[in-house]
């Protein structure tokens, strides 16, 4: 889900509601520095990813950025994790054919391969590759 610069108070609020164990929150202004790209100190302090688990189910949890509102509608994207790379390429790739790739399937700094579309029907999808290594090498 992600929200307009409020998702810490949603996700403590779904947390009691769930009674849901709040985990680490990960906020912009961890990102490694990037050349050319200043911050702005309001935007450090947003979420950009923490999650809970409930029911079973991992529901991951975002702020978007200050300058660019996600609409109702936009806000609630489809995320995709999977530890089979070729999988997540492909599935990927044949979404992004008929849609809108927003962000290339790439390294990041938490995934060797991370990549986000807007399919056909308009649906924001996610795709996560996570063999459980990439963190583990620093």
């Amino acid at each position: 889900m992600v929200f307009n610069g409020n998702c810490e108070e949603a996700v403590k609020y779904y947390a009691n509601v769930f009674g849901a164990e709040q985990q680490e929150i990960m906020r912009f202004g961890d990102m490694p520095p990037e050349e050319g790209f200043e911050m702005a100190e309001e935007t450090k302090n947003l979420v950009m990813h923490t999650a809970l688990n409930i029911e079973g189910s991992e529901v991951m949890f975002s702020d978007g950025m200050p300058d660019s509102e996600v609409p109702f509608g936009k806000n609630l994207n489809l995320t995709i994790v999977s530890d089979d790379l070729d999988k997540v390429k492909s599935q990927f790739n044949r979404l992004g054919a008929d849609g809108k790739v927003t962000m290339e399937l790439q390294e990041t700094f938490w995934s060797p391969a991370y990549g986000a579309l807007e399919d056909k029907f308009g649906i924001v999808w996610q795709f996560n590759y996570d063999d459980g290594s990439y963190g583990q090498q620093q």
